[in-house]
C-alpha cells in the first residue's frame, strides 16, 4: 500500500482517509483469502462503512465535490463510486460477491480521487473553500474505539 499523496493542509485529513479506506479493503481481502466466516467480515464492514466511509462520503459530497460542480464529469464519476461502493456495502443476499466487489472497488475508487480528482480540486478551491473542508472534516466526530475482532491476522 502506498502512502498517501500531499495536498493542502486542509485536504490532507480528507485525502488521509483514502488510506484507512485502501487499509479497510486490505483487511477485506485477507479476511476472504484466509476464508474468514463471512459474517465476522460483513460486520466489520457495516461499522467501518457507518463510522469512517459514510462520514467521508458526506465530507466529499458536501464540501470537496462541489469545488469543481456536482455537474463536472469527474465528479459525477466520483458520485457514482460512491453509490457503488455503499450498494456493494449495503448487499445482504450475496454478502461474498459483494465484499469481493468493495475490495476491488476501493483500489480504483481511491487511485481516481488521490491521482486525478482531488489534484483538480487543489488547483481551483479558493481559501476559503480550502478553510471549510477543514472547518467541518474537524467537527466530524469519528469514534476513538477499535474493533476488536482482528480477523484479518488469521
Amino acid at each position: 500500500m502506498s502512502q498517501p499523496l500531499k495536498f493542502h493542509k486542509s485536504l490532507e485529513p480528507v485525502s488521509d482517509e483514502h488510506y484507512d479506506i485502501l487499509f479497510f479493503g486490505w483487511k477485506i481481502s485477507e479476511g476472504l483469502r484466509n476464508e474468514v466466516d463471512i459474517d465476522r467480515i460483513k460486520g466489520y464492514a457495516d461499522w467501518f462503512k457507518k463510522v469512517y466511509i459514510d462520514p467521508h462520503f458526506k465530507i466529499e459530497k458536501e464540501f470537496v465535490f462541489p469545488i469543481l460542480g456536482l455537474q463536472n464529469v469527474r465528479v459525477k464519476r466520483a458520485m457514482a463510486n460512491h453509490r457503488r461502493l455503499v450498494r456493494l456495502l449495503n448487499d445482504t443476499k450475496d454478502v461474498k460477491r459483494s465484499l469481493n466487489r468493495v475490495e476491488e472497488e476501493i483500489g480504483r475508487y481511491i487511485r481516481f480521487e488521490e491521482r486525478i480528482l482531488y489534484k483538480e480540486i487543489e488547483k481551483i478551491a479558493t481559501p476559503r473553500q480550502l478553510q471549510r473542508i477543514e472547518e467541518h472534516h474537524k467537527s466530524l466526530e469519528l469514534p476513538q474505539e477499535t474493533w476488536e475482532d482482528e480477523f484479518w491476522k488469521n
